[in-house]
């Protein structure tokens, strides 16, 4: 029978080890983990760069480029030898037996992918003034694509461009901004809402247990979109961005707390009659004190899980709202209003890869929920 045992390390540091040192040893090990944290790592290191990143600005379009498909790179000459990366503009030709304008590649307009290449101003981290971009088209001078009044002569548009002829890229690049925040910030402030009432619910007990439950049921009670539709009437019209943004996260904090606070309150009920809680009361220490310091602790693992897979949930929840028109509305970008121009499933036939954005939030929805994975197994070290 102990070859069938599980082997237990023999270090004794192991053993003397904090309850976190263990859990980040054990999440370690979960490979679909690990590569899921290194994939939001890149996702919000792209929101966090993305005026560095995205070739052109939100305000960047060009009628041209309406529509078109994703910019075909060329590694070879005319002579088939291999050259520096090029694309070629584009031009329009009226097809005289269709009588249709055709937008086609302009031989003649050949221009250079070039690195750390000069672009639209911005701002890098809001006051360093730049226009320096990852990358960007020169001619064979090495001048931007440009002409004498700053119009573009030429794009690159590596994802396809939008109805406007802005680059899909670009705009998704910016909307992570949005979708990667928002979602972040309102399930911390649900997760914080969660443990403070339902602790308080489950701690005190009484009237206070009854007011707070009440409150959690009627909340459970109506359906999320029906509420979210609610909730988006009181914005006031015409707000900035900003504001919207602040808004919205208030929207999805104030329906996404009511999960936890239940678990918390009968976390919180079975702990309190404990001998250690018991002995912290004789020893005169606060009720907050209580909470904080022994009673949270005591379910810190199920807490930090909770967080991680309530993200994804967020995610999806302004992606939704965004997309219904609730939320985050143009000109202002997000995942969800790149999706929502993708409604109409004549123009989701004709150009598929303005479907590109959905793909973004699978990969990101995923990616929280194979780490939540990972942190739930990390939770208890000692299996």
């Amino acid at each position: 029978m102990a070859l069938f045992q599980k082997k237990r390390p023999t270090d004794e540091s192991y053993y003397m080890a904090s309850q976190w040192t263990l859990m980040w040893r054990k999440l370690q090990k979960h490979k679909l983990a690990k590569f899921s944290l290194l994939l939001l790592a890149i996702l919000y290191t792209g929101a966090l760069f993305a005026d560095f990143l995205a070739p052109y600005g939100l305000e960047e379009f060009s009628a041209l480029y309406k529509n078109t498909a994703p910019t075909r790179v060329y590694w070879t000459d005319e002579n088939g030898d291999f050259s520096r990366p090029y694309v070629y503009g584009l031009k329009k030709i009226n097809d005289r037996k269709t009588f249709k304008v055709i937008i086609t590649e302009d031989p003649e307009a050949k221009y250079y992918i070039d690195l750390f290449a000069e672009g639209c101003e911005y701002k890098l981290f809001g006051f360093i003034p730049t226009n320096i971009h990852l990358y960007g088209l020169v001619d064979e001078e090495g001048n931007p694509a440009r002409d004498q009044s700053g119009k573009t002569l030429a794009r690159i548009n590596i994802f396809g461009a939008d109805t406007n002829g802005g680059c899909i890229f670009s705009r998704v690049l910016f909307g992570s901004r949005v979708s990667l925040t928002v979602p972040f910030v309102s399930a911390a402030i649900s997760f914080v809402l969660g443990i403070l009432l339902g602790g308080i619910s489950g701690y005190f007990g009484g009237w206070i247990d009854n007011v707070i439950q009440r409150i959690i049921e009627v909340l459970s009670a109506i359906p999320s979109i029906p509420l979210w539709m609610a909730l988006s009437a009181a914005i006031p019209p015409g707000i900035s961005v900003s504001a919207m943004y602040l808004y919205i996260t208030i929207i999805l904090s104030f329906i996404g707390w009511t999960g936890l606070a239940r678990v918390v309150r009968g976390k919180f009920i079975s702990l309190r009659k404990e001998d250690y809680v018991t002995a912290a009361r004789l020893a005169g220490v606060s009720d907050f004190s209580i909470i904080v310091r022994h009673l949270v602790p005591g379910f810190l693992s199920y807490l930090i899980v909770n967080l991680t897979l309530g993200i994804p949930g967020s995610i999806l929840g302004e992606t939704s709202m965004s997309y219904l028109g609730l939320g985050m509305k143009a000109p202002a970008t997000s995942w969800g209003v790149l999706l929502k121009e993708t409604e109409d499933l004549v123009s989701v036939a004709q150009y598929p890869w303005r479907m590109i954005p959905l793909i973004f939030v699978i990969v990101t929805v995923l990616a929280f929920n194979f780490l939540g994975d990972g942190l739930r197994d990390a939770a208890d070290p000692y299996k």
